[in-house]
This record gives C-alpha cells, sequence and structure tokens, in this order.
C-alpha cells in the first residue's frame, strides 16, 4: 500500500479524528508497509486500512501513550532501535525527534512506565531503558526518546541446541504496581524481575523466577486482580500460571497447561506460541499458535489461579504473531504474519470462544494496537 499522502484531517470515508484506530506494525523486510493505520467501524469492528510509513524499518511492535498522544514502535532489525510518533493526527502518525538506538540487537517488544520506555533485544539477550524526550524549549510536550540509561545483559542458556544457546529476552514489561520490572527470557527459561528507580532510569536485578527446562517463555500478561501472571512458552506450547507477590517482586511458577488440543499422529506442524491477553474480567485467556494456526481459548477460575483449555478455534489466517483486545473485551484482533492480514473475532461472552467476523489485508503483519 502506498502512503498516503493528504494532509486534511478526515479519512476518505469522513472518519473524524474522535473515531477509533487502530495502529498495525509489519516486516517491511517480508514487503509489510510498516506503520499503517486503520479505522474500526464501531458496530462491527471492521478495520479500513487509510494510511501507511514505511519509515521505520521493521516496525514489529509498537505501544501507544494515550496520556501523550504518541505511538512508540521497535525497530527489529540487527542494530536496533525505537522510534516515536505524534498522534496529533490519529490518521497521520508523523515522527517525534530521530530514532534512537536501543543498545540491543533485534528488538521484539517495547512498553511503557514511569516516563520511560522498556524494549527487549532477542539476539543480544538485553533489555533497556529509554527515557522519553521533552521540548528543550520547555514548551511541555514530548519530542521523541533518548538514548538507553540502563541496559542489562541476561546470562546463560537452555536445553534446545537450536533456540536457547544463549539468551533471547523477548518481551519486558512493568507490574501493575509500577515498582517492578518483568523481562521474560526464552533463551534461558527465565523471567527476570527488576526494581525499577524511575528517576535515573536504571533496573536493579532482584530476582530470577525458572521455569521448565526447554519451555523457551516468550510474553508475558497479568490477571486483573495483579496477584497472578501468565507466561506463554513457545518452545513447548505451554501457559504457566504465576503467582506475583508485588511486596517482594518475585515470581512463582506453578501449574502449566497445553495449549493445543491432543495431538493424532506426528505428522502435524511444530507449533510456537506467541502472545496472550486476558480478558478485562479475568475470565478467559487467549493464545495465538503459530504452526497450529488456531486461537487458544483458556477459561480462569475465580481467583485466576488455574487455567483449563476449553478448544482451539481458526486464526483466520497464518502464522498469527500478535493479539489484541477490544477496550470493551466483546472483540478479538488477530495479526497473522505469513498470510499477511489482521482478522477480528466476535467473542461469545459466556464461553470465550471467538467467531470470525472478518479480516484487512496487512502484508507480514506483526502487531496490532487499538486507540
Amino acid at each position: 500500500m502506498a502512503s498516503a499522502t493528504s494532509d486534511e484531517s478526515k479519512t476518505g470515508d469522513g472518519a473524524t479524528h474522535g473515531d477509533q484506530r487502530a495502529y498495525i506494525g509489519s516486516f517491511t523486510s517480508a514487503g509489510g508497509w510498516g506503520v499503517s493505520v486503520a479505522t474500526v467501524e464501531p458496530d462491527s469492528g471492521a478495520l479500513t486500512v487509510k494510511y501507511s510509513t514505511d519509515i521505520v524499518e521493521n516496525p514489529s511492535y509498537l505501544a501507544l501513550s494515550r496520556e501523550q498522544g504518541v505511538l512508540y514502535a521497535v525497530s527489529e532489525t540487527p542494530d536496533g532501535y525505537g522510534a516515536a510518533f505524534s498522534l496529533g493526527n490519529p490518521d497521520r502518525p508523523a515522527p517525534l525527534g530521530l530514532p534512537a538506538a536501543v543498545g540491543g540487537d533485534d528488538p521484539t517488544h517495547l512498553s511503557l512506565t514511569e516516563g520511560h520506555v522498556l524494549t527487549a533485544h532477542y539476539s543480544s539477550g538485553t533489555i533497556s531503558v529509554l527515557p522519553y524526550l521533552l521540548d528543550p524549549e520547555g514548551h511541555g510536550t514530548w519530542c521523541g526518546l533518548a538514548r538507553p540509561t540502563d541496559v542489562r545483559q541476561h546470562e546463560g542458556s537452555g536445553p534446545d541446541p537450536e533456540r536457547q544457546r544463549g539468551p533471547h529476552a523477548h518481551a519486558v514489561l512493568p507490574d501493575p504496581s509500577g515498582r517492578w520490572v518483568l523481562a521474560v527470557d526464552l533463551g534461558t527459561d527465565t523471567v527476570h524481575s527488576y526494581e525499577l528507580d524511575a528517576e535515573r532510569g536504571t533496573l536493579r536485578p532482584h530476582h530470577a523466577a525458572h521455569l521448565t527446562p526447554g519451555a523457551g517463555p516468550r510474553s508475558l500478561a497479568f490477571h486483573p486482580g495483579g496477584e497472578w501472571a501468565y507466561v506463554t512458552n513457545e518452545l513447548d506450547s505451554t501457559v504457566t500460571v504465576c503467582r506475583w507477590d508485588a511486596a517482594t517482586g518475585e515470581l512463582t511458577p506453578g501449574a502449566t497447561v497445553s495449549v493445543l488440543p491432543p495431538r493424532e499422529g506426528d505428522d502435524l506442524p511444530r507449533n510456537y506460541p506467541s502472545e496472550l491477553v486476558v480478558a478485562p474480567d479475568g475470565r478467559f485467556v487467549w493464545v495465538a499458535n503459530r504452526g497450529h494456526d488456531s486461537i487458544a481459548v483458556l477459561a480462569l477460575n475465580t481467583t485466576g489461579d488455574q487455567l483449563e483449555l476449553r478448544t482451539t478455534v481458526d486464526c483466520g489466517g497464518h502464522w498469527p504473531r500478535h493479539l489484541a483486545l477490544s477496550a470493551t473485551g466483546e472483540r478479538l484482533y488477530v495479526a497473522n504474519e505469513r498470510s499477511g492480514g489482521v482478522a477480528w473475532f466476535t467473542l461469545d461472552a459466556e464461553t470465550g470462544v471467538p467467531t470470525w467476523s472478518g479480516s484487512v489485508d496487512a502484508p507480514a503483519a506483526s502487531c496490532v494496537v487499538l486507540a
């Protein structure tokens, strides 16, 4: 899709700044459009892509600050960097300052906390803290990202000879209290917790939670109550339920649940779970299965400490890399990387089962964020 050039504040179908948008990240090296903007039809949830910009190479993961009106992206490249876009016009993300080197190779994830961007870098096995930049003339406006104030190197390996020869930090995010930062490392089967010094922009190593050897933890999401966290394991197709203690900053792994139905025979493709999302009411967890090309529906008990696989449904494409929930929890959006599209599903309020409602072309889609 060619980048739009109109400077008008409305899209071609009359959408205004107050309407909802979806921002889609993609791999430009695989034919993706970069960062794309889609309108969201209020009643059906349908997406219509209106604009794209490839100013950032391989913007594989996005994060949105509604307070700032800024969209952040990582460039998943050997010399990784982060970039910021103003959403003053939500239909035309405008670069804020120059991209900032993240201090690591092939960043795969970023999140926002306490005036900083946190980034995780797969190939170098590092995580970084990048401060927001304010307008130097004192206007109180955001103008981009600064270079890292802290870079933390993970150490170790795992039993998988192909994927775990060294550390591979895959996700980093703050806990609900904002005091701690958790970093998920696929290469070492570890979730590290750090204490965040927001004033200095530094991380102090605090605790390491060790998961099943060879599991390959990839992503993490918290229960709405904050006392439980769920970790997808890319190499053994499971989710681990973990207790989170915000007072001590310690994660304690517990039961592990498969995200696949019982397999019949050995001719099925290898599966690599990617993203997971938790229902706003804490009743369900959905996991994207790459290879099986499905969405796993898992039910939570009332306290959030037990998961049960209920079913899997077709993901509406091939290689689902990322999931996003609508604010109301009524719809699920799936970025299907290899088939090149974003599909949306209506979620059954009683069962949590997604029903396919539609899809839109988005080559090499890797992430979708709703605004």
